[in-house]
């Protein structure tokens, strides 16, 4: 008998996989990466300790690919709707208005990638390095982004996409931060104001914040 699986086992793995992925990534944004366990995954799940072990082979694999999943779950809600706006300035104000959007959801639970990198800032290892790449991706897709409002003329020719990058994490830290940790209400709309102040302080022509779309909610 042949001890080559089946398509239909194959399959029938990848679901399994999924589901316990899926899992994980709901108890990571409650309780952190630190948070995941084997064990606690299993009772989650109603399936053996062995059965989950067997997915992803150790606590640490477990979290990477919690943080992969978490990144094109990201990317999925975030990036890709984005690329399909014209170049420049409405693909950026996209980004920016679909990133605090998905913050604003992740309100009860947390950001992986802000509570990661809280919890592994100064832990150097394989979890660390996962988390930095996803992140460092992001932010280079959005620096880019800003670089080619630049190349459109929608922003000025000297501006520094780190530097507006910058700015830009700073507002959805500090959006995180206020609507999360201190409960204050209205920083949603803080956030879409702190954007378009960014974007007057770049933008080639004299402000004009109409074309940017930021609706108030």
């Amino acid at each position: 008998m042949s001890s080559i699986p089946s398509a239909r086992s194959l399959q029938k793995g990848q679901q399994t996989r999924a589901a316990i992925l899926d899992a994980a990534l709901g108890m990571a944004s409650h309780m952190g990466l630190e948070g995941l366990s084997i064990g606690a995954l299993a009772e989650v799940t109603g399936m053996s300790k062995s059965g989950v072990f067997a997915h992803f082979g150790s606590r640490e694999e477990l979290q990477i690919s919690v943080i992969r999943e978490y990144h094109a779950r990201f990317e999925e809600e975030v990036f890709f709707p984005a690329i399909d706006e014209p170049r420049g300035m409405p693909r950026l104000t996209t980004l920016f208005e679909r990133w605090i959007r998905r913050v604003s959801v992740e309100l009860d639970s947390g950001c992986i990638y802000i509570s990661g990198a809280v919890e592994f800032d100064d832990r150097p290892g394989p979890v660390r390095d996962a988390l930095a790449s996803m992140v460092n991706a992001w932010h280079a897709a959005l620096a880019r982004a800003i670089a080619i409002a630049v190349e459109e003329g929608h922003l000025r020719a000297d501006t520094d996409p780190l530097q507006m990058l910058f700015e830009l994490h700073g507002l959805i830290l500090a959006l995180h931060h206020d609507a999360r940790f201190l409960r204050n209400p209205g920083v949603l709309d803080r956030a879409r104001r702190g954007f378009a102040r960014v974007i007057a302080d770049y933008q080639t022509a004299p402000p004009s914040l109409s074309h940017l779309s930021i609706r108030q909610e």
